[in-house]
């Protein structure tokens, strides 16, 4: 409570605190005004910039532009590293070629990548493809096809890890 001075009466005591009480009011709201004012501030310099952006129109690219950065993308999915071709990850030996025009036209080459299968694991599924899904005659194709498939995606020694010989481990207790 404000101490007001004992000679004042009620009805002055009364005005000096309206007085009072306006002049804190008018500091909260300039206090607060200048908060704002800040967090505005902050705001603008952190997102000013982006802001801006935000209500412009993209430059249109010309169409040689656009043109020339597809050619750049597929001439980079096109290159072999490391004896992988990067855009479908068949290997690249004698007959990858054949395989990819062949059997990516159907379907990823991740369905060849992923199946290992003999010689004779391949031709049949070749036939199963042929019977059921619509695959066309390969003709001379076929054996340049099986021999890539049967010498890069024949099946792997061990398709897991080898059992723990439990007699083998060194056991010991922990303690706590």
């Amino acid at each position: 409570m404000i101490h007001l001075p004992e000679h004042l009466n009620e009805r002055q005591k009364a005005i000096y605190r309206e007085k009072w009480l306006g002049t804190i009011s008018i500091i909260v709201k300039t206090i607060i005004g200048i908060v704002f004012v800040a967090i505005g501030l902050f705001v603008y310099a952190a997102f000013g910039p982006t802001i801006h952006g935000w209500f412009d129109q993209p430059e249109p690219v010309p169409i040689e532009e656009i043109q020339r950065r597809i050619a750049e993308k597929e001439a980079d999915l096109d290159r072999v590293e490391d004896g992988i071709h990067l855009e479908t990850g068949l290997i690249a030996a004698a007959g990858w070629e054949t395989v990819r025009a062949s059997c990516t036209a159907c379907h990823s080459a991740k369905l060849v990548t992923q199946n290992r299968a003999t010689r004779d694991g391949w031709k049949t599924m070749i036939r199963w493809m042929q019977e059921t899904q619509g695959l066309w005659e390969l003709g001379d194709q076929e054996a340049v096809i099986l021999d890539y498939l049967a010498a890069n995606y024949a099946p792997e020694e061990a398709s897991r890890r080898a059992n723990l010989d439990m007699e083998e481990i060194e056991w010991y207790i922990l303690e706590l």
